[in-house]
């Protein structure tokens, strides 16, 4: 065997010795609670209750956006056929933006939106495009990875500063003169599902006439009286905030946006390099997505968002009381669908896991780097789409497998 297949088995037996190593299992069935799985190293499918998706508000699955998806195929066919610059950009595609920035225009004076294949792109386009060697961005401890990759690629100086750390932050803002700040955060943050003090950071911005980039991936769809996400649930508008908002999780279907003011947008078309040379998503993709914000902003959004914080507040106030009272293992503070149970070792978080998964109770068990070293955790994601009993099944097997762990992981 070669040397280099070598090394790699070398490091992937390191990642099993540590309870790092991923595995993937097989979705046979739609996105939804109720699911059929193979799990990594099962030899047959099974039906499993999930709380891991991001579809808080179960329109994944939702047979409108299936058949707007449909409508969206026979009208435009099925692949853009180039990029956005090159005749990709479709009819569907532009009625998005506009649809997009007609929602933020209460928000951002003069918005618009651009429309991206991935939240990941977006985040690259935006901090690489807005960034440069003038530039310094300031950014988050936790930020999610593209936002931490995209800070990267845009080659500027980079200052993290401590989570949630209004004044550190103020501090290295002061002592900066570089022409152009950016601030960056997520709204929500994906492992932790707090909400970031956004109110407080963009009076930061304008204080020391910085950019505001927040990544409202777990907020758009759940956060606010419509679902618009971070800035409608705190009332904010400015025309330094760039917000970038993903289409993937509560929206339940596909791509991501960035809303920012018109010149902000028609600055990322000239040089966002993720934007400019990629293919354009299946025209269907923005077709189904308009059927998406008009289901977000009606009755039935308002009711699943209330749906979905009955349940939080249920999970809530069923695990606090199945926790063990040594404190080894603990509920994070969030108000969010997210909802991080923290049993600090890699190895017990794979065991506990796989004692859901033998009760037919599918949670990811989230370690390091992801999060930071002794906080691996289950990350439990809620749906509207989740009942009543389903969350009272997921309490009484957590309070079991905390009460009365394995060994071993199955």
């Amino acid at each position: 065997m070669p040397r280099l297949l070598d090394r790699l088995h070398d490091e992937i037996a390191a990642l099993d010795a540590q309870s790092l190593r991923r595995r993937r299992q097989v979705a046979e069935t739609a996105c939804a609670p109720r699911q059929v799985l193979t799990l990594a190293g099962a030899p047959a499918p099974r039906a499993m209750l999930g709380f891991s998706s991001n579809d808080y508000l179960g329109l994944a699955a939702h047979p409108a956006l299936a058949a707007a998806w449909a409508e969206g195929a026979a009208l435009y066919g099925t692949g853009s056929g180039g990029s956005h610059l090159i005749l990709g950009h479709s009819r569907a595609h532009a009625q998005l933006e506009e649809r997009l920035a007609g929602w933020m225009a209460p928000f951002i004076p003069q918005a618009q939106a651009l429309f991206f294949c991935t939240g990941y792109m977006a985040n690259l386009a935006v901090l690489s495009a807005l960034g440069g060697a003038e530039a310094v961005i300031f950014s988050e401890a936790l930020n999610h990875a593209s936002l931490i990759d995209g800070a990267r690629l845009a080659r500027a100086r980079v200052e993290r500063y401590p989570h949630c750390d209004i004044a550190a932050l103020d501090a290295q803002l002061a002592a900066c003169d570089a022409p152009v700040k950016l601030i960056v955060s997520d709204a929500v943050f994906s492992m932790d599902g707090h909400i970031a003090p956004v109110a407080a950071l963009l009076a930061l911005a304008e204080r020391h006439d910085a950019w505001l980039v927040i990544d409202d991936a777990h907020g758009f769809g759940v956060l606010g009286a419509t679902g618009r996400g971070v800035l409608e649930a705190l009332g904010l508008r400015s025309e330094r905030v760039v917000l970038v908002g993903t289409l993937g999780k509560a929206a339940g279907v596909a791509g991501a946006f960035v809303a920012a003011h018109r010149a902000v947008v028609d600055y990322l078309v000239q040089r966002a390099r993720p934007y400019i040379f990629t293919t354009a998503a299946p025209p269907a993709v923005a077709h189904a997505l308009l059927a998406s914000l008009a289901l977000i902003e009606g009755e039935e959004g308002a009711h699943r968002r209330a749906l979905l914080q009955a349940r939080i507040a249920q999970l809530r106030n069923g695990l606090h009381a199945v926790l063990p009272a040594d404190g080894s293992a603990w509920l994070a503070t969030s108000p969010t669908a997210i909802q991080p149970l923290i049993v600090g070792d890699n190895a017990r978080a794979m065991r506990v896991m796989a004692q859901l998964d033998a009760r037919g109770l599918r949670v990811g068990a989230i370690r390091p780097p992801t999060v930071p070293e002794g906080t691996a955790r289950l990350r439990i994601a809620l749906s509207a789409s989740h009942t009543e009993s389903d969350v009272a099944r997921l309490v009484d097997a957590v309070g079991e497998a905390l009460a009365h762990p394995v060994m071993e992981a199955a």
